[in-house]
């Protein structure tokens, strides 16, 4: 029997698939990536540290649900954006899917036990200095989510359909260090989902859906 195309069974078929292609240098040939080629020397002369998000695409039914948190906005570095639970690799932290795991609970709440991390993508390199592991997970239901007030103002979740579908990946562009900087931007519901956030569901969708 033939899987739902956006079902979290799907999702993790297709994230597991593609791993054999994840490489160092393979960030360069996927998403906002493409629409900065001169940001790429750049960033490579970068010292960027280490960090990693999590994807939580949630198994609900033939089309699952992707978790984005959006920040407080006392935040001092992108506060009020829309992201995915993670921040910085710890040194005591084991790998990136246990610096993930471990934001996602600081964060929101989600109690690992419910995650069930499946892949990588390649690492996404940020003029902000970081260079940052997605880690795609399929989540079961019947989990809690507590949002630590600090630092997400809200959590709300998309339809993987949605985010899949490249006609809702539009584009804009702004000043960064001195230089026009290209992005995506994926609307939805009055959620504003764009940069690094929306570069990665970028990715996403060229790597296991176009």
């Amino acid at each position: 029997m033939s899987l739902a195309p956006y079902s979290a069974a799907e999702f993790r078929r297709r994230a597991m698939a593609q791993m054999p292609t994840v490489g160092e240098e393979s960030w360069r040939e996927h998403g906002d990536s493409l629409l900065n080629p001169a940001a790429i020397a750049h960033l490579e002369g970068m010292h960027l540290r280490d960090a990693a998000v999590l994807v939580p695409v949630v198994d609900d039914g033939e089309d699952a649900r992707v978790i984005f948190t959006q920040r407080t906005a006392a935040l001092r570095k992108h506060s009020g954006q829309v992201a995915f639970p993670g921040g910085a690799v710890d040194a005591e932290d084991a790998d990136a899917e246990e610096a993930a795991l471990r934001e996602a609970e600081e964060e929101i709440g989600l109690a690992r036990h419910f995650v069930e991390p499946v892949a990588r993508l390649p690492h996404y390199k940020a003029l902000s200095g970081f260079s940052i592991t997605p880690v795609l997970a399929v989540v079961r239901p019947g989990f809690d989510l507590s949002p630590n007030p600090a630092e997400v103002e809200r959590v709300f979740d998309v339809p993987l359909s949605f985010l899949m579908d490249p006609r809702n990946h539009a584009q804009g562009s702004g000043v960064w260090l001195g230089s026009e900087r290209h992005y995506y931007r994926m609307p939805y519901e009055g959620h504003n989902i764009w940069g690094i956030t929306a570069g990665i569901v970028r990715v996403i969708y060229e790597r296991l859906y176009a």
